[in-house]
């Protein structure tokens, strides 16, 4: 599972994303990338995947098209909230936001 969260730096203009990948079994974080919601960001996470995982997970994320264009179509499955298939990274982005990121 991927996914990406917005945050601030210094002041509300100043808008980062982090990009995280996790083990949905383990919930292990497998990636992580901290940058702008562009095309090139997600590539960075894909690489930061191991390659295991690279060359034999199926990720599911949302539907940024990002990660079409970066992630292998046999490796990628874009979904909704409601499949459940992301709700492990949906929670630890909530938790990020709630205890990490907003202080």
């Amino acid at each position: 599972m991927a996914d990406e969260l917005r945050s601030f730096v210094d002041y509300k203009g100043n808008k980062q994303w982090v990009w995280l990948a996790i083990d949905a079994e383990t919930r292990e974080v497998l990636g992580c990338y901290g940058g702008d919601r562009s095309r090139t960001s997600a590539k960075v996470l894909w690489e930061s995947i191991p390659e295991g995982y690279r060359q034999c997970a199926k990720g599911y994320t949302d539907f940024w098209d990002a990660y079409a264009t970066v992630i292998p179509s046999q490796r990628h499955a874009a979904v909704g909230k409601d499949s459940g298939l992301t709700s492990y990274i949906e929670r630890l982005n909530n938790t990020l936001r709630q205890r990490v990121l907003d202080w």
